[in-house]
């Protein structure tokens, strides 16, 4: 068993309903695990790690790979490397905004907000110019994504 804290048990009470536990929710996992393997915080450690897979290939499952499979071998293949390399440089820059919310958001959430820039270039005596929109709420998550990227690296002394 493992308890977890509940947050909305005041939401969920109907009149004359109380519930049996108010602070905490009760969820049973099963294992196959021999006890002496693993006990039961290392089983919930080990099952929440399957879970996070799990996301990343829901995540994946809801964008490109959608398209599988075409019934050409090396098709896939070639489309299944493509998806992981966008899907890790999408992560990538969702990490490098500094921005919690959209640190842990899906792939399809970063590309909305940081991919799918609405922005105008422009180039005026022979430098490039982006004008982001005024009032953009994913300016404070982008600047510092465009700053690390567009930068050039620093010099390493030797």
């Amino acid at each position: 068993m493992r308890r977890i804290p509940d947050f909305h048990a005041e939401r969920h009470k109907a009149a004359g309903q109380d519930t049996l536990f108010d602070t905490w929710r009760f969820h049973a996992f099963f294992t196959t695990t021999d006890p002496a393997v693993l006990d039961t915080i290392a089983a919930d450690k080990t099952h929440r790690h399957h879970t996070v897979i799990e996301q990343v290939h829901a995540d994946l499952k809801h964008s490109a790979l959608a398209h599988l499979p075409s019934g050409i071998f090396n098709a896939n293949a070639a489309w299944l490397v493509l998806a992981v390399i966008a899907f890790n440089l999408t992560r990538a820059a969702a990490t490098l905004t500094a921005a919690p919310d959209i640190a842990k958001a899906t792939t399809a959430t970063v590309r909305r907000k940081l991919i799918h820039v609405p922005a105008r270039v422009a180039s005026s005596a022979r430098r490039i110019t982006l004008h982001l929109p005024h009032a953009w709420p994913w300016h404070d998550a982008w600047t510092p994504l465009f700053d690390r990227v567009a930068d050039p690296p620093a010099t390493v002394l030797s």
